[in-house]
């Protein structure tokens, strides 16, 4: 089968922030010092020169461009100062861009101001629908138009967007598959088959998602070494945890409104969910606040650059979290003459959660989606490796 190559693959890259890596030689000090690379992935010099010789499908494909954690030691060591981690960061903002076949996500971090007219869309659209789940028969308008239209456009752009990324990951997926020779067979084919399976997602979704086991070994090699409370792992895992906290307690909040809960049920549904989104709050404030300073003040490496797209999903992951906390200072102030203001501020706050959700196969979010399926066949690489060394 014949190779395609871009000619402009490199030129593309930079419109999603690389420096030029032309500068780059191949030395391999990058590789040398990246505490990840090893015998199936090493990262980051062969990305470096796939985007050199314009192979667009083997970048974009490449399990290993999801493993970095960005560390930024590579950078930190390469001589010619091509600033390897941030070529990475780019790679994968690039192919974000590429496995989205509706320019939404390429948009979205080519032009800020596309960015924010999508985001603002997005804001209405979803605020709205809100807006609109809460109206009743005899509140025939939301914002001056028909709630049950409202409620339908709200419906079809979240049924179209899971779609998007539903389609989106099967084809990350089924590309590296492809790439890795793995088949059904391989996967399914037998009781030893099932078994190599079921380690390899505890691996990607238990091991390194949820526990993030080697990104806070990679910490451990930073140099100079950051205090806990704002180590890069630490504020990334309450985060992360914090926003699917955030997640959780609006869906048990609008779950008990449409199931229609009665008597002492509402209040204990409602204490559980003002808890869990509490808690999250504060983790998610933490951690996006430290991120922003980091990024602010450039701290290690991998802060030295900021796309605009970055900043606008920080500041939507904070303001997210600062609405959550004024509308629950508002539940406890007198409800006699309940205040408007609090209305659409919750409605805001909603939406902007909601619009971070949904909006996960175009923005830095999709790291969620697409990092787990590539730790899944790292893992079903590395074990199928330490098969061959043992034979």
């Amino acid at each position: 089968m014949a190779t395609l190559v871009n000619p402009n693959l490199i030129t593309d890259l930079q419109k999603f922030g690389a420096a030029d890596v032309n500068a780059c030689f191949s030395c391999g000090n990058c590789t040398a010092i990246c505490p990840l690379a090893d015998n199936d992935a090493t990262f980051p010099r062969r990305f470096i020169r796939l985007a050199q010789v314009g192979l667009t499908d083997d970048l974009v494909t490449s399990k290993e461009l999801w493993t970095c954690y960005q560390c930024g030691m590579c950078t930190s060591r390469c001589p010619q100062e091509a600033d390897p981690a941030e070529f990475m960061a780019t790679a994968r903002r690039y192919a974000i861009a590429k496995l989205d076949r509706t320019g939404i996500a390429r948009a979205m971090y080519t032009s800020p101001v596309a960015a924010a007219v999508i985001s603002l869309v997005g804001l209405v659209i979803f605020g709205g629908f809100f807006a609109s789940v809460k109206a009743t028969a005899e509140e025939r308008l939301v914002f001056g138009v028909p709630y049950e239209w409202i409620h339908l456009v709200g419906l079809v752009v979240m049924i179209l967007v899971v779609l998007i990324a539903v389609f989106n990951l099967a084809m990350m997926a089924r590309a590296t598959a492809k790439r890795d020779e793995v088949s059904a067979k391989s996967l399914f084919g037998s009781r030893k088959a099932w078994g190599n399976t079921l380690r390899a997602v505890w691996y990607s979704v238990g091991v390194e998602s949820l526990g993030q086991k080697r990104y806070r070994e990679d910490c451990e090699d930073d140099d100079p070494k950051e205090p806990l409370y704002r180590r890069r792992w630490l504020i990334h895992f309450l985060t992360v945890w914090g926003f699917l906290a955030l997640f959780a307690a609006t869906l048990i909040h609008y779950g008990s409104d449409i199931i229609g809960l009665q008597g002492a049920a509402v209040g204990v549904v409602a204490l559980v969910a003002r808890v869990v989104g509490t808690i999250g709050g504060i983790a998610m404030m933490y951690g996006v606040t430290w991120f922003m300073i980091n990024r602010k003040q450039k701290v290690s490496a991998a802060a030295q650059h900021s796309a605009p797209s970055d900043w606008l999903f920080l500041w939507m992951l904070w303001i997210t979290g600062l609405t959550g906390f004024i509308i629950e200072v508002s539940l406890y102030l007198p409800q006699d003459h309940p205040q408007p203001w609090a209305y659409v501020l919750f409605l805001v706050h909603v939406a902007i959660a909601m619009e971070l959700v949904l909006f996960l196969p175009f923005t830095k979010f999709a790291h969620v989606m697409y990092r787990p399926v590539a730790l899944f066949f790292y893992a079903l690489a590395k074990q199928r490796s330490a098969e061959l060394q043992s034979v």
